[in-house]
């Protein structure tokens, strides 16, 4: 059996060792190391396998790297022999040897630095010598406010033609035109590169709602970015130039990956702006009365009959910390309301049938409904 002289002293086997009528033999420096039963003449290859993986990665920027293989074939084969019938420490394998020693050339050649969080993993076939690229997301956090009225937070495919387009929506495959996700995504895809873009916000407000004020804080996940060095604050005017007015982002920092489950298991306290008809008219006094029962309270809400296609069918227990009147007329009213995260507003006002508890319709014992909504405050951290 022929072994080049790194597998040798990588797997330990005495050459010219005679065991169950096999002879180790190591191959010399005039012959192919090709013919080496167990890395193929892999391991002498490393210099042009890096230049390989170097020339496909010239376009991409990244900082850091972490080199991967896939070991099967015949090479598998014989190491897994080798384990069997030479007791072979698996510490020493053929992956392991690859992966130190082409790290170390590619780290000498670009300056980067092996990491185990990598902008890009490297992965190397033994066995067909293709090579896989494994790119990590680009993430942006930031604050975007919604200006204007029926836009969604994020792409909705018509549910008509799954996408596809029909006359239900106008050919676009989507229910809306755009959404606050598409307007932020198209500008990040073009100065990256990546190949698609997700948004990841702290809830969402209604498609009929406003997000004024300070912002709702999200995240931007872009894939497979072939850029990963621009400027945030030129990305961040070409965005809300783009919108024509409709959205704004601002505070765009990069970020990691934990900060999406940050964003979105966070509870934000928010304030909210609710332009209110009455059925009946009702007395200033009445209502300031209301408002003040209606603050502080936990609100029972079983899922709104307007969501329950789309959301789990729960009752949940949320906060209400202070209602207040803003405009009073006896017919119409605007309230503030800061709430716990989670708290149906409209809900709040119009009671849901008896699905939400207390509402402002059951105190008043006057049909109350939302005609406006606005988010006009997402509480940071230290303000809960």
């Amino acid at each position: 059996m022929k072994l080049c002289s790194k597998c040798i002293q990588r797997t330990g086997i005495d050459f010219e060792t005679e065991r169950d009528t096999e002879v180790v033999v190591e191959i010399g420096p005039n012959q192919y190391y090709e013919e080496c039963l167990l890395c193929s003449g892999v391991l002498w290859e490393l210099d042009s396998i890096a230049e390989k993986i170097l020339e496909e990665l010239k376009e991409y920027e990244f900082e850091t790297f972490l080199i991967g293989t896939r070991l099967e074939g015949s090479i598998k084969a014989m190491e897994l022999y080798l384990y069997d019938e030479y007791g072979v420490d698996g510490d020493k394998s053929i992956k392991y040897e690859f992966n130190r020693e082409l790290g170390k050339i590619i780290s000498n050649i670009t300056g980067k630095d092996s990491s185990q969080d990598p902008d890009v993993t490297i992965i190397y076939n033994l066995e067909s010598s293709d090579i896989e690229f494994q790119f990590k997301s680009l993430y942006i956090y930031g604050r975007y406010l919604k200006k204007v009225r029926n836009i969604p937070q994020t792409r909705w495919v018509c549910k008509e033609c799954n996408g596809a387009g029909c006359k239900s929506c106008n050919y676009r495959g989507r229910k809306y035109f755009t959404s606050v996700e598409e307007l932020i995504i198209g500008p990040c895809l073009r100065v990256s590169n990546g190949t698609n873009a997700f948004l990841h916000g702290s809830g969402r407000e209604d498609v009929d709602a406003r997000m004024l004020g300070n912002g709702r804080p999200f995240v931007i996940e872009i894939q497979n970015p072939v850029k990963r060095n621009f400027e945030l604050k030129e990305l961040q005017d070409t965005i809300n130039r783009e919108s024509g007015g409709w959205i704004e982002v601002r505070d765009l920092t990069l970020t990691q990956q934990k900060e999406v489950e940050w964003v979105k298991s966070t509870p934000f306290r928010k304030t909210y702006r609710a332009e209110v008809v009455f059925q009946n008219e009702v007395t200033e006094g009445e209502l300031s009365s209301s408002l003040k029962e209606l603050s502080n309270r936990v609100i029972s809400q079983r899922t709104p009959k307007r969501v329950e296609h789309r959301r789990a069918d729960l009752i949940r227990k949320r906060s209400t910390y202070d209602l207040r009147l803003i405009y009073y007329s006896p017919r119409t009213a605007t309230i503030e309301v800061d709430a716990q995260s989670g708290l149906y507003i409209k809900e709040l006002i119009s009671g849901d049938n008896g699905r939400t508890t207390p509402s402002l319709s059951e105190v008043l014992n006057n049909y109350s409904k939302v005609t406006k909504l606005d988010v006009i405050k997402v509480w940071d951290d230290e303000d809960n």
